[in-house]
């Protein structure tokens, strides 16, 4: 039964009857974590096979030793591989360590103290710095802008990505603003894919601004299908080519969620005018990136069919997971006018909104419990979000059995604040 159907005396025996079921989890000393979309160990496990595979060969394609120094820009081989990855040339990709957030970093850094056409372009130079945020969004990009200073303006993420006309509107009037933040195909935590029409307009956004604006294209998720009917992405490269824009686009990628978490390969596209700045800036700081993690990579992904063929195996991990939390989130609180939820194709994450004012309630009924939610508000610039409503559910991590458990208590937490605002407690 829908929420605002319901008799005050019927609100009061459910929960009544809620809270009887929400002391018995109490007993039961539960310790379950949604937390964060970490590779599970079997997932992980599908990469094992990195260990060993040169089998005592270090040489790269082209002869290079990659036990050495070197090679700042990446190996060829790992260029033209990761690079299809983002629809960028070789010459357009740099293939870095093993950390994209890294990556993004030294981009915003660079762009914000020393400038990506020189000490003249730094956007130090003028006032207050400011950043478009589509919302929910990751938390991480947040806390760069959050560090570095750098004034964040959210902007609403539709179903087709970020909300076009606000973005336009707010770029053409305001020439503070130097860049927007993309998850443009399954994006944390919403999950949905940028349609073809956003992709094109984002492509335009360096034109239509004013001064080094750039586009964060963050595309953590490109090849992380859930299922074979997933909606592809359209390619920003090509339009931002047709627009000549390639100088306001910094796209990123990782194997961090594809093959090891904590030792893979990220990689950064780019016009090759960007890049050759941007190695020159590189270059203060290291004198190459690990070489030998890039050709074992090369040589285990190979090619983009075989890439393909590894993430289904990783797909085949994740289904059962997000299915159980969408087939119980529907179970129990579809109807109930209670909440909404996003069904993604792919990814690692469903977005929850809870009725606006209760995601924090939620959250600690259910660390209350023993179940670790994502922090309320973490979707949202400063860890605030101003409805209160969103959460982030993060099933990939715990085993199927803690997936069912925890998504099951976070459905009773739901149930519980929901009818006591509607009492009015």
């Amino acid at each position: 039964m829908h929420i605002d159907q319901a008799t005050e005396a019927g609100l009061r025996e459910q929960l009544a009857t809620l809270y009887d079921q929400y002391d018995q989890l109490a007993a039961r000393g539960l310790s379950l974590d949604l937390t964060r979309g970490k590779p599970s160990a079997a997932q992980l496990a599908l990469s094992d096979s990195l260990d060993g595979i040169l089998d005592g060969n270090y040489r790269a394609a082209d002869g290079t030793d990659t036990r050495n120094y070197g090679g700042l820009d990446g190996l060829p081989e790992a260029r033209a591989l990761f690079g299809g990855v983002l629809g960028t040339t070789p010459e357009e990709t740099l293939v870095g360590g093993s950390s994209s957030l890294t990556l993004m970093y030294q981009v915003m850094d660079f762009a914000l103290r020393e400038g990506l056409r020189g000490a003249d372009s730094a956007w130090s130079n003028a006032g207050q710095v400011k950043f478009l945020c589509p919302v929910p969004g990751y938390d991480r990009h947040f806390s760069i802008c959050e560090y570095l200073g750098i004034e964040m303006l959210p902007v609403r993420l539709l179903e087709t990505g970020p909300d076009m006309d606000q973005v336009e509107s707010l770029v053409a009037a305001d020439p503070d603003i130097k860049g927007i933040w993309c998850v443009p195909r399954f994006s944390n935590p919403s999950g949905c894919v940028y349609s073809e029409n956003t992709v094109e307009r984002i492509a335009r956004l360096p034109r239509l601004a004013s001064g080094q604006f750039i586009v964060m294209w963050d595309n953590a998720y490109a090849v992380h299908q859930l299922y074979a009917d997933a909606e592809p992405l359209a390619c920003i490269s090509e339009y931002a080519r047709q627009f000549d824009t390639m100088d306001g686009i910094f796209q990123f990628g990782s194997t961090s969620k594809v093959t090891f978490a904590g030792a893979g390969v990220a990689f950064v596209g780019s016009s090759e005018r960007n890049l050759s700045t941007f190695k020159a800036h590189l270059a203060f700081q290291t004198i190459g990136p690990d070489k030998v993690n890039q050709l074992r990579h090369v040589r285990f992904l190979q090619d983009a069919d075989t890439l393909a063929a590894h993430m289904e195996q990783h797909a085949a991990l994740l289904r059962p997971r997000f299915e159980a939390v969408l087939e119980t989130l529907e179970r129990e609180l579809g109807g109930t006018g209670m909440g909404t939820w996003t069904r993604p194709r792919g990814g690692y994450f469903v977005s929850f909104d809870a009725l606006p004012g209760l995601a924090s309630e939620i959250v600690d009924l259910a660390a209350a419990v023993g179940v670790k939610l994502t922090p309320a508000g973490a979707t949202f610039p400063c860890g605030r979000d101003p409805e209160d409503r969103n959460i982030r559910l993060s099933p990939s991590f715990p085993s199927l059995e803690d997936v069912q458990a925890s998504v099951e208590v976070f459905a009773l937490c739901v149930k519980i604040a929901s009818v006591k605002q509607k009492l009015g407690r």
